[in-house]
C-alpha cells in the first residue's frame, strides 16, 4: 500500500480520548467487544490473541444470522499503530468468501495508526486488498462509499463506548 495507490481504503476519525484508551479500546477484548461491528450486530469473541501473528476471531450476530471475520496481526508498535490482515471467516477462523460478493477480496492489508492530537487522537485506518487479481481490487474500489459509511458507524459506536468510560 502506498498514499498514492488508488484501491487504497482510507478512514479517519477524530476521537476525544488519549492515544493510551484508544490504543486499551483495540487491544483488551472486553472493550473491543463492546463497539467493533456494523452498527445492530451482536459481537461475541471467539479468539484473541492481540500479538505478531494472533488472531481475533469474531462472530457477528443480527436478526439474518452470524457472519464471522478474522485478523491476523502483523507489525504491532503500541500505542501508535498496528497492522492487521482482515478477512471474512467460517466458525473455525478459516477465511471464506464474503457473503454479498463473489469478488470481494480474500483478504484485506490494513494499518490503523493512532495520533495524539492534545488530549484526543487521530485514528487513521487505511486498507487495500492482499493479493487480489483485477475483479477483487474493482469491488473494493467500487465499495469504498460504503465502507466509509461502515466505517463511520463503527467508529461512532467506538465514540460513544469511550464516554461511557
Amino acid at each position: 500500500m502506498s498514499p498514492t495507490d488508488p484501491i487504497e481504503f482510507s478512514f479517519s476519525k477524530t476521537l476525544d480520548a488519549p492515544r493510551a484508551l484508544v490504543w486499551k479500546m483495540w487491544s483488551d477484548p472486553e472493550h473491543l467487544a463492546q463497539w467493533w461491528g456494523p452498527v445492530g450486530t451482536r459481537h461475541r469473541t471467539l479468539k484473541f490473541d492481540f500479538k505478531k501473528g494472533g488472531m481475533f476471531h469474531y462472530a457477528m450476530g443480527s436478526p439474518g444470522g452470524e457472519l464471522y471475520g478474522r485478523f491476523i496481526y502483523g507489525e504491532i508498535t503500541p500505542p501508535e499503530k498496528f497492522i492487521f490482515i482482515n478477512s471474512f471467516a467460517d466458525a473455525d477462523g478459516n477465511i471464506v468468501r464474503a457473503p454479498f460478493s463473489p469478488v470481494w477480496p480474500l483478504e484485506v492489508h490494513n494499518t490503523l495508526t493512532l495520533e495524539e492530537q492534545g488530549d484526543a487522537t487521530l485514528l487513521t485506518l487505511r486498507g487495500a486488498p492482499l493479493n487480489g487479481n483485477e475483479a477483487e481490487k474493482a469491488a473494493f474500489l467500487a465499495m469504498h462509499p460504503s465502507m466509509q459509511g461502515g466505517f463511520g458507524a463503527t467508529f461512532q459506536q467506538l465514540e460513544t463506548y469511550l464516554k461511557t468510560l
